[in-house]
Order: C-alpha cells, then sequence, then structure tokens
C-alpha cells in the first residue's frame, strides 16, 4: 500500500489550499484516512481524521478553517485548507490504516508536503 500526497505550496496568510493523497496497492480495505503535520521543532500531530462511515475529527486549532472529506472510490482523502495562518506552516503527512489481502492489517504514511504560509 503506498500513499502519494499533492497540493502543498506557498500561500499568503488568509489564503487557502486544498491538499490531495491518494492510496494505490493492495487495499481491502480502507478505515481511517488523516492529515498530520510537523512544524520545526516540533512533534508531528493530528491535523484531521476520516473514518470509513464519514465521522471527521479535527485538532482545536484547525476547526472551522478546515475541511476533510475523502472519495472512497478514488480511495483518496482531502484536506481544503482556509483562512490559512502563518502557525499552519508546517509538513502535512497523510496515513491510511485498513486490511490489505490475506486479513493482513496496514498503516501507511505519505511522502509529507510541505504548506508554507507567508507574505
Amino acid at each position: 500500500v503506498q500513499l502519494q500526497a499533492y497540493g502543498g505550496g506557498l500561500v499568503q496568510p488568509g489564503g487557502s489550499l486544498r491538499l490531495s493523497c491518494a492510496a494505490s496497492g493492495s487495499i481491502v480495505s480502507i478505515n481511517a484516512m488523516g492529515w498530520y503535520r510537523q512544524a520545526p521543532g516540533k512533534q508531528r500531530g493530528l491535523v484531521a481524521v476520516v473514518t470509513s462511515s464519514g465521522s471527521t475529527n479535527y485538532a482545536d486549532s484547525v476547526k472551522g478553517r478546515f475541511s476533510i472529506s475523502r472519495d472512497n472510490a478514488k480511495k483518496t482523502v482531502y484536506l481544503q485548507m482556509n483562512s490559512l495562518k502563518p502557525e499552519d506552516t508546517a509538513v502535512y503527512y497523510c496515513n491510511a490504516n485498513g486490511l490489505a489481502p490475506g486479513y493482513q492489517r496496514y498503516d501507511r504514511w505519505g511522502q509529507g508536503t510541505l504548506v508554507t504560509v507567508s507574505s
């Protein structure tokens, strides 16, 4: 199972970006898909997660500004980021877990995509 993330870049404060992450490989099912971020000198932490049933959870710092969604047919998770702040600057990583053939559980990370919020 591999995850490929897209969509990072440089944006001004108050701007928007949309991140995408597509899963590929031998996948039987995907349970939760989520986004995490790691700023310089800080630990990686949860941004948002969405389960297979559509339940979502957000970090307090992004509630009301970020929105996570998924397209199960495309095995893709999205993160719409609005009203971006300089403190949102970080490397964003996608994560997915579920089942592979043979009832093997997987928990995979994408390669990370840099989001820089600066004027």
